[in-house]
């Protein structure tokens, strides 16, 4: 019989590791040994490019039969800013009125413990397919030496993955409301207007780039991508900074820049949007530089197995039916689906990356609940 892993316990653990990327402080190590345990066969694959930091990653299996169900995450958190802000110490894993408070407890090592709290109720002869875990420490940092890499790897080795869990914080306010069936497409762009500096009282010897550049933005602002799909809102490109090269009041400045971040549906790729803004940008007829940079393409991962396994799973736990969502941000998920049927559910992410990060032990509770169902729908 399988011991039966504390999935609080666990994640107390894992947040007592004090891992913001790109350090591990033991956090793997924590779980190789409690997989190992449960009769998983662990790997370890560290990965370095040239710049970076040499990352450690786990993959962990038990069986080998398909499908093979992975659950995918990452042990690394983001720093905890104002350490005196934090009512406790952010790696104290400390339980006070039903929360877990602490660095990492939504984002995502409550997860990580509700999955493999889930496995351990579930003995390997019962099941027709295969358990693995598929963890990184470098989800929170420039994501170069991790997930990606790992799913490089394990294909090399024939390795497939059938359906993965990402365990991303997917609910925004209450348990089971929503899962992640895509995520929409992410670029950084940067608009640079070249003007000629001078000083403010003879603007006729001077040629000023921030009008220019606000005319440019202007067009930007008049453009529609699209009005939205099914399962994606409509497309969207904001203005997150602007600034020039002046240092005082009374000078003109010689450039002018804008930083953007558009997030796109899957009716574009990355490349179809860039022309569309470049496009756009050229019918104002001003001279301009831009720098483009994809961060991730949109995807979208029809309902089928995997999708319905939880959303049954949340049902059956919950008494709720959950959306079925491409909101948010990026994530592993846009390395993921090209290997895997790909889904993304975790706990409620209203103070992820915040003081006082923390959860309701009753969700990791409900989440162990929900993972140990989906286990026993796909594999059972």
């Amino acid at each position: 019989m399988t011991k039966k892993i504390d999935p609080i316990k666990m994640a107390q653990d894992l947040i007592r590791c004090e891992s913001v990327t790109p350090h591990d402080d033991g956090a793997l190590d924590l779980l190789e040994h409690t997989l190992t345990g449960l009769g998983f066969n662990c790997v370890r694959l560290p990965f370095s490019e040239e710049g970076t930091p040499t990352i450690d990653n786990l993959y962990a299996r038990r069986g080998t039969a398909s499908p093979n169900l992975c659950f995918a995450g990452h042990s690394d958190v983001v720093p905890v800013g104002n350490a005196d802000a934090w009512a406790d110490d952010p790696f104290a894993a400390t339980v006070r009125d039903g929360k877990l408070f602490g660095r990492g407890s939504s984002d995502m090592k409550g997860a990580v413990a509700a999955f493999i709290a889930a496995a351990s109720r579930h003995n390997q002869d019962e099941l027709t397919g295969s358990l693995s875990l598929l963890i990184t420490g470098d989800e929170e940092g420039p994501a170069i030496n991790g997930t990606r890499k790992m799913l490089e790897a394990l294909a090399e080795r024939d390795e497939v993955i059938d359906y993965c869990i990402v365990g991303e914080p997917t609910n925004p306010n209450t348990m089971g409301e929503m899962i992640k069936i895509g995520r929409r497409g992410s670029m950084n762009v940067r608009l640079t207007v070249m003007g000629v500096q001078g000083h403010v009282a003879y603007p006729h010897l001077a040629e000023n780039p921030v009008p220019q550049l606000v005319k440019l933005l202007t067009h930007l602002e008049q453009g529609s991508f699209d009005e939205g799909t099914e399962y994606f809102q409509p497309s969207n490109l904001e203005v997150t900074a602007l600034f020039t090269d002046a240092q005082a009041h009374n000078v003109i400045a010689g450039t002018a820049t804008a930083l953007l971040n558009a997030r796109f549906s899957d009716l574009h790729t990355g490349d179809s949007i860039s022309k569309t803004i470049v496009a756009q940008l050229d019918s104002a007829n001003i001279s301009y530089d831009i720098n483009i940079q994809v961060k991730g393409e949109a995807f979208l991962q029809k309902p089928g197995p995997l999708s319905t396994a939880l959303s049954v799973a949340v049902k059956d736990r919950l008494g709720k039916s959950p959306e079925l969502s491409t909101t948010g941000g990026t994530s592993d998920a846009r390395y993921i689906k090209n290997y895997a049927d790909v889904a993304e559910f975790g706990l409620v992410g209203k103070t992820m990356h915040a003081v006082d990060e923390h959860v309701l032990v009753a969700d990791i509770k409900a989440l162990t609940d929900i993972y140990e169902g989906a286990i026993a729908e796909l594999l059972g």
